[in-house]
């Protein structure tokens, strides 16, 4: 039973080596592999507890790469789903720029203001599947660039 917590350890360890994994992503990859729950968890709340395994760190680092390219209703959907806490998540996306990344992402695809009501929705459609809020898709869509943006 020792070789398979070790091996299962050593999976683990492997795993978190290459990238960071939230608790329940661990929970689905090693399940296969553990002769019972509580051998999972056992070797789970180790690796937490010596800091191997963290569901803030994994946040902090997923906001941080895909903050660039989606929005904050996007990625709190997705960490929720890889099962990290709401405030865990709140707190990873404090700093999340919605109406920056929104800027870069429509400038990047589109660069220019609708001239038609299709090309408008079009362009929300694009941004809203992106994850970002509908008051950022229209102060975008109503401004375009940073120099043309005006806040009422």
């Amino acid at each position: 039973m020792a070789a398979s917590e070790k091996s299962l350890k050593a999976r683990a360890v492997e795993l978190l080596a290459r990238r960071e994994y939230s608790r329940r992503e661990l929970v689905r990859r090693l399940a296969p592999f553990a002769d019972s729950e509580d051998e999972l968890n056992a070797v789970l709340d180790e690796l937490a507890g010596s800091d191997w395994q963290s569901d803030q760190r994994f946040a902090q680092q997923f906001a941080s790469s895909r903050g660039g390219k989606f929005g904050s209703r996007r990625l709190q959907q997705e960490m929720r789903q890889r099962g990290v806490a709401d405030d865990t998540i709140r707190e990873a996306l404090s700093g999340q720029d919605d109406l920056a990344s929104a800027r870069a992402q429509w400038q990047k695809k589109f660069g220019r203001l609708p001239a038609d009501a299709a090309e408008k929705a079009k362009q929300y459609r694009f941004l809203a599947q992106r994850g970002f809020p509908g008051e950022v898709i229209r102060q975008v869509l109503a401004g375009g660039g940073d120099d043309d943006f005006h806040e009422d």
